[in-house]
């Protein structure tokens, strides 16, 4: 059996001449600009050439370009090496949302392939019709497309993911080391952030947040933990869900404690863990006393996280359609905009 897994991820500048291309690409999603053509085209040229000096300051602190292309890859890398051999051939392909490689540079690749099974794996433990959706509709239009003939399996969400709990965990541990010997801290989940109107359509990130957000603290069970979950990244005058972020690093400064920040929807390193939390928060907690700022990495290449994706794969290799992690729906009933609305449980 030949299975070829499709990681989708978000993508970024390769150098700073492609960081406008790059925001037109993301502004041009009708996932993310809701607004019909020709008026999307026309709101995402004017956004991407406003805030492209902007985005371009902060890849210079990058040394230039995004990282996540490459982390994501060795994450690739490390899936395929985790996933079983024998008669079942797995090949892991990487497809960028809004950067090379598009699904469109990899279709033939994956055709070449020959794959009697497809299985769809997006690097966002938490499903949003703004990332996981997105790249599954660019795919299944490039896939009818080239009529890539093989049975396809979707892996939309995996919040609680065991792999992805224990990574996390075990990364917060390590991370209260550095602490000071009986500090009073407080453990900040900061997501990226999504306009109100978006979850009041029913999308289920939040609700999704929170549920790995609480996983990860049962998994550390530690006595009394204060955690707090927030949101960064926002952009524009609209209404965002919160709190946010920095408001909660200015409330951490005002009642004394330390803060440790977690990634909690961040699988790799990028613009918004290397410079929003390290650079522009950690400034921002300095400025607001707070006397003890520590960010935990992503999960990155952690073993367990890896074992995790691949335990996903594997399961999805006798399914087709779509289906959450461990197969049970995640999202409650309010949420609408689930990938699993309307299918059988």
């Amino acid at each position: 059996m030949r299975v070829a897994v499709i990681l989708f991820n978000l993508g970024g500048p390769s150098s700073l001449q492609t960081v406008e291309p790059f925001l037109f690409n993301l502004f041009n999603d009708p996932a993310i600009i809701r607004v019909p053509q020709p008026f999307r085209w026309l709101l995402a040229k004017f956004i991407s050439k406003r805030r492209a000096p902007i985005a371009r300051e902060i890849y210079v602190k990058l040394g230039g370009s995004s990282p996540i292309l490459g982390q994501t890859y060795t994450q690739a890398s490390a899936l395929h090496a985790a996933l079983p051999g024998g008669t079942t051939h797995h090949e892991v392909f990487v497809a960028m949302r809004y950067s090379a490689p598009r699904v469109f540079d990899i279709i033939e690749q994956v055709k070449r392939f020959r794959p009697n099974k497809v299985i769809l794996l997006p690097l966002y433990p938490q499903f949003s019709t703004t990332t996981s959706r997105s790249s599954i509709q660019e795919w299944n239009v490039y896939a009818a497309s080239h009529k890539l003939q093989a049975s396809t399996a979707v892996i939309c969400c995996y919040p609680n993911n065991e792999g992805l709990i224990a990574a996390h965990a075990d990364l917060i541990a390590q991370t209260l080391k550095a602490l000071p010997h009986n500090v009073k801290y407080r453990l900040l989940f900061s997501a990226h952030g999504l306009p109100q109107s978006i979850v009041a359509s029913g999308d289920p990130y939040p609700a999704q947040i929170e549920q790995t957000a609480k996983a990860i603290v049962g998994a550390l069970n530690l006595p009394q933990l204060d955690w707090q979950i927030s949101y960064q990244s926002r952009v524009g005058p609209m209404k965002w869900i919160g709190p946010a972020t920095d408001d909660e690093i200015k409330r951490a400064g005002t009642e004394g404690l330390a803060l440790v920040v977690v990634p909690v929807a961040f699988v790799s390193e990028h613009s918004e863990t290397l410079v929003e939390l390290d650079i522009e928060y950690a400034k921002l907690a300095a400025e607001s006393g707070v006397l003890n700022y520590l960010r935990v990495p992503a999960v990155g290449t952690h073993p367990a996280f890896i074992e995790g994706l691949a335990s996903l794969v594997k399961a999805a290799v006798t399914q087709a359609g779509t289906k959450p992690g461990g197969g049970i729906r995640h999202c409650p009933a309010a949420c609408r905009q689930c990938a699993c609305q309307g299918q059988a449980a």
